[in-house]
């Protein structure tokens, strides 16, 4: 499972599933552009970035499906619900829809530019971060100097994303444990179940191998996969007329709305690591290509889970649709494997931030020793925050807004068309300049949402704490 964003969870400077990478024939046409928002054709090249990929496993297309599945559909879906509450069932619906495009349309960008990037420069792949660095290093001369620093910047917002993330996942947890907890006659505050978390959270985050965890994800997949199945079937049971819930709910809840959407679409993260380690990556794009099969996919239960959600439990609804749930036993249940699974998905969450992280501080490190017990004590900061962050927000629905306003929002719609607009500047925007504005029109978008859904969000946290 992942949120978020973790399919094979790697690092934005490391190969899927951590491996050493070998010879894999791949035939594809440096011209091909993988958006189906297509630029000018790219100069023909001799340099294929596709075929110089060396894999010891290559993905195939359904293999990288099931990881795009996995590397979106995690917490968040669990709140869309919320979502909808915050923007009301016709809003929520179109909002929705028009996010899943948005943020689609802002994968491909990315994916293009990666690959215009790489046949410029010669490399066979790039992360996020490097795409960013080498569009403003070869851009204009007057961006040329902040290459280093942006890519800084992209990093520092992939942490922030990523430790959010695990804080969600405490979070989550412990108030579904309490909930949990309850039904049994057991009563605590999610503080304590918090504390309880702590340390068993603390032993997953200190598993530093990738393949210990691949399989501990699958097992967290398949609890996922059961737990949404069972939810569908309370939530779409005595459903009632729609005209029982809000069509709109408010301006001033909207910013709360955009916040959740997208913190639950944010999987830009995991786009560049499944297309490098694809077998066939020209596959990855085009409209009938796995990424845009995938998130179809993603946006129509996205939009179910919230517009059905939503109906059955209008403004009772809660920060994750399992606590609305009803007291049996079957309900229960739910609630305690999804519990499970997220708990089970910390590890591979965390591995992402510690994997940027770790880098710079080992360059800050001499000996041996400082190396060995500095990786734990970074591991052990990281996680800290993380569970500080949860004590501190002990509101599931308010943090995960927060997290989407702050960090997603940035990673998702503003740097992609940023790193377009100067990879392809000046002469390859389009007829009139048309990639120019509408790349700047979700520019626009995107700082709204930053600015608006952050304040409303922090607001809410203060408002109830």
């Amino acid at each position: 499972m992942s949120d978020e964003k973790q399919p094979l969870l790697t690092g934005p400077n490391t190969p899927i599933d951590n491996a050493e990478v070998q010879t894999v024939e791949l035939v594809a046409s440096p011209s091909i552009h993988v958006s189906p928002f297509k630029h000018e054709t790219p100069k023909k090249t001799d340099y294929n970035p596709t075929s110089e990929r060396y894999l010891e496993h290559p993905t195939s297309n359904f293999d990288t499906l099931i990881h795009l599945l996995k590397g979106n559909i995690g917490t968040g879906i669990l709140a869309m619900p919320d979502a909808f509450k915050n923007a009301g069932l016709f809003i929520g619906v179109v909002g929705t829809l028009f996010m899943g495009v948005i943020c689609t349309h802002c994968m491909h960008i990315l994916v293009a530019c990666s690959r215009e990037l790489c046949i410029r420069n010669q490399r066979p792949a790039m992360s996020f971060a490097e795409v960013v660095e080498d569009a403003f290093a070869m851009g204009p001369v007057s961006l040329r100097p902040y290459a280093k620093k942006i890519r800084n910047v992209v990093n520092i917002f992939l942490v922030m994303t990523q430790l959010g993330f695990c804080c969600v996942y405490f979070l989550f947890v412990a108030t579904n444990l309490e909930d949990t907890m309850r039904f049994f006659g057991i009563k605590l505050s999610v503080h304590r179940y918090l504390a309880m978390l702590y340390v068993p959270m603390l032993a997953l985050g200190m598993v530093k191998n990738l393949k210990y965890l691949t399989p501990v994800s699958l097992i967290a997949s398949i609890m996922t996969a059961w737990g949404l199945v069972i939810t569908f079937y309370y939530i779409l049971q005595d459903l009632p007329h729609t005209d029982s819930v809000k069509a709109f709910a408010s301006w001033h809840q909207l910013p709360l709305y955009f916040g959740t959407a997208i913190y639950a679409f944010e999987g830009i993260g995991v786009v560049l690591p499944l297309e490098n380690n694809m077998k066939t990556p020209e596959d990855f794009g085009g409209w009938t290509g796995v990424l845009n099969t995938g998130m179809v996919i993603v946006a129509a239960l996205y939009t179910a889970i919230g517009f059905f959600g939503y109906l059955k439990y209008g403004a009772a609804v809660s920060g994750s649709i399992t606590l609305n749930l009803p007291n049996d036993l079957l309900a229960q249940s739910v609630r305690a494997v999804m519990a499970a699974a997220i708990f089970l998905s910390y590890g591979l969450q965390f591995y992402v931030p510690m994997n940027i992280v770790w880098p710079y501080i080992k360059t800050k490190l001499n000996s041996e020793k400082a190396l060995e017990y500095g990786e734990i004590v970074t591991r052990f900061v990281l996680i800290t925050i993380t569970f500080v962050a949860a004590v501190l927000i002990p509101n599931l629905s308010s943090i995960i807004s927060l997290v989407g306003a702050f960090s997603s929002s940035a990673l998702a719609l503003i740097f992609p068309p940023i790193i377009e607009i100067i990879t392809f500047w000046p002469e390859r925007l389009g007829t009139k300049g048309w990639i120019l504005w509408k790349d700047l029109a979700i520019i626009i978008f995107g700082i709204t949402g930053f600015v608006f859904g952050t304040y409303a969000s922090l607001e809410n946290i203060l408002k109830h704490s």
